[in-house]
């Protein structure tokens, strides 16, 4: 029988070998819900009693109750299950591990409610995703968006504006644009969100779409997510994590260099404050005529 402290420490080692890699396969028999496509990463791995939640980048959530027989369990590539597969309830396997569930009374899949992301909230976009997608229609709702005031991190979540970002690849599409992410949508011109949908194009379907690389195993890997505090590939500054949105969901990016349309820090006193000259040049200046006032008055 599984107990809390044991659920909490199978989840911490789930977090370190699934967060932040994109699923190569995924295996439930009995699943009730949505099944997460291949090459979406995951993004959160959480524990709740005798529950354990998978999230990933887009929303979608799956659900465990282990009770009394459930347990998950990791392995390392190629590695000897402990248990039978017929016991199997999950499988999940992402580069160099798969965590295989056994025995759990609940298996589910659901997506989280989200005013921005839920395609009920109104028309959605077009599916990035897809190569024969209407970028133009992208860029429209973004020049049209109703919150100007939102900055471009949120807006690329929103279901009107495009589907199939997620959370995960709205960091790396920023950062591969050099995109400011807390930059009002006010503040972006025609070419800059012609810029971003372009890019968000190239990024999806390069991670996403099965056809770009016979082994998904060797995608592009992720440039800025979950890599915090560590240096930024392309400049060498150091990439920064935020919580942003209704979610708190976790946004990562580069200082360094993006930095397009980004919002200016006002000067300091100091800064504004002139510099005081040497001694001998503030000499030499005092004796110009110019500065002369009582010479200039006779």
């Amino acid at each position: 029988m599984p107990e809390g402290e044991a659920i909490h420490r199978t989840a911490a080692a789930l977090r370190t070998a699934l967060v932040g890699r994109a699923v190569l396969s995924f295996e439930a028999p009995h699943l009730d819900g949505p099944v997460p496509a291949p090459g979406r990463v995951i993004e959160l791995v959480e524990s709740r009693g005798k529950q354990l939640d998978i999230v990933w980048d887009d929303g979608l959530t799956l659900h465990t109750n282990l009770l009394l027989t459930g347990v998950w369990h990791l392995y390392r590539t190629g590695e000897r299950w402990r248990k039978p597969s017929s016991q199997l309830r999950v499988g999940i396997t992402v580069e160099g591990f798969a965590a295989v569930c056994f025995g759990a009374r609940t298996v589910e899949t659901y997506r989280e409610f989200d005013t921005h992301r839920h395609p009920g909230y109104g028309r959605t976009g077009p599916d990035l995703c897809d190569a024969s997608a209407d970028l133009n229609a992208a860029v429209e709702a973004l020049l049209k968006y109703d919150d100007l005031d939102a900055p471009i991190a949120e807006a690329l979540l929103d279901q009107q504006v495009a589907s199939g970002v997620g959370n995960v690849f709205r960091s790396e599409i920023l950062w591969a644009s050099k995109q400011h992410p807390f930059a009002p949508v006010s503040m972006l011109a025609r070419p800059d969100m012609e810029r971003i949908i372009t890019i968000a194009t190239r990024v999806l379907q390069t991670h996403l779409n099965p056809q770009t690389t016979a082994d998904p195993s060797r995608r592009t890997s992720l440039a800025v997510y979950g890599r915090n505090g560590q240096r930024c590939p392309r400049c060498g500054d150091t990439v920064e994590v935020r919580r942003l949105g209704e979610h708190a969901r976790l946004l990562y990016w580069c200082p360094g260099c993006q930095i397009h349309r980004g919002p200016r820090a006002a000067p300091t006193d100091a800064e504004l404050r002139p510099m005081d000259p040497h001694p001998a040049a503030a000499k030499f200046l005092a004796e110009l005529p110019w500065n002369r006032r009582g010479d200039l008055a006779g």
